[in-house]
């Protein structure tokens, strides 16, 4: 019988690195020029999977928010990390941007991403597990196609491939 192969598609982060890109923005822009004297705030709620950023204008605002997708992206994690909620008043005249930390494949999602490996037509087959994909096939070089087929494909999840076996 011929050996098969596997991998699994997920949307894991690493939480160590992200609360360390959580406390590298809290350095860097507690030495801002730009922050001086202004008040803002960068809670992660770990339970709730939610970051909250507070500033004191809408520029603070977008500041803080591309200061925290730079400090993503230097750990290793995508930008696609967290999705914007709302942005509303805070107290004392601030603004306030909650976002959700995205860690998981939604189903609509997984069902595009499984529909578009099979549109490969390659002897693979793609299966929803829960909130992962595994994706089994006998050939190595047909796995590395849907590997960087799945990489070069713009998605609405962080995806990560794990456990090739």
């Amino acid at each position: 019988m011929a050996k098969e192969y596997s991998f699994d598609i997920t949307a894991k982060i690493d939480v160590q690195n992200f609360k360390n890109a959580i406390n590298l923005v809290d350095r860097e822009v507690a030495n801002r020029y730009d922050f001086k004297g202004t008040t803002y705030e960068v809670t992660y709620k770990e339970k709730e999977k939610l970051l909250i950023l507070i500033a004191s204008s809408d520029n603070k605002l977008d500041a803080l928010k591309d200061v925290v997708i730079t400090k993503f992206l230097k750990q290793g994690l995508s930008s696609k990390v967290i999705d914007e909620l709302k942005v509303e008043d805070s107290s004392g005249g601030n603004r306030k941007a909650t976002f959700k930390v995205v860690d998981y494949i939604e189903a609509k999602e997984a069902k595009k991403i499984t529909a578009e490996i099979k549109k490969m037509k390659l002897k693979v087959s793609a299966l929803i597990e829960g909130d992962s994909i595994r994706v089994k096939g006998a050939k190595l070089d047909e796995l590395q196609q849907v590997i960087s087929m799945v990489r070069a494909a713009e998605w609405d999840a962080p995806l990560v491939i794990e456990n090739m076996r």
